[in-house]
């Protein structure tokens, strides 16, 4: 099976909570579209994996501070040949971030939201399938050269250094848990 059609099935069964089913039905239409959906150099935009790294014995996410937009967020990028399924490029992205590399796992269940975010040219969106990720027990992150800074937030703090997006990611995984 190709990445393209893991991306498919993983839309098709994502069931998401309020507008989700729209931006679902729009993720589809859009790879539907173009067989080329899946990578950056699609330039209607294209599906990226993300995961916010949960911290739940302690209450707290790793937040990245992104080098290019200079915003606290969740780990995450594009797509790379090698990866398998969203939920690996997902899972890889947040590893390679988050300098985690030994226990870190993605939540069951699936994607945990979506979200479409303008991006600047050449590309218009990223259409970004977002996991919850569990830090193992004792975890150290370590900065990767596509930050800025990497933190620790406690749940609390992330409403004032995120933007809502980043939020409503951290709420619906939680509500995972």
């Amino acid at each position: 099976m190709s990445l393209y059609d893991d991306a498919v099935l993983v839309l098709k069964g994502y069931e998401g909570q309020g507008g989700q089913g729209a931006l679902r039905e729009a993720y589809l239409e859009h790879l539907a579209a173009h067989p080329d959906g899946m990578w950056k150099p699609c330039g209607a935009g294209h599906i990226t994996g993300s995961a916010l790294v949960i911290d739940p014995s302690r209450g707290r996410v790793l937040l990245t501070l992104h080098k290019k937009l200079g915003m606290w967020l969740q780990m995450g990028g594009h797509c790379e040949p090698g990866d398998a399924t969203l939920a690996d490029a997902a899972l890889r992205e947040a590893r390679e971030e988050s300098g985690i590399a030994a226990g870190l796992t993605l939540l069951p269940g699936g994607p945990v939201r979506l979200d479409r975010h303008p991006i600047p040219a050449p590309c218009n969106w990223h259409l970004d399938v977002q996991y919850g990720a569990l830090a193992p027990a004792g975890a150290v992150a370590e900065i990767s050269e596509e930050s800025l800074d990497l933190r620790w937030f406690a749940y609390e703090e992330v409403a004032g250094v995120a933007d809502d997006s980043v939020v409503r990611l951290m709420e619906a995984t939680r509500a995972r848990l």
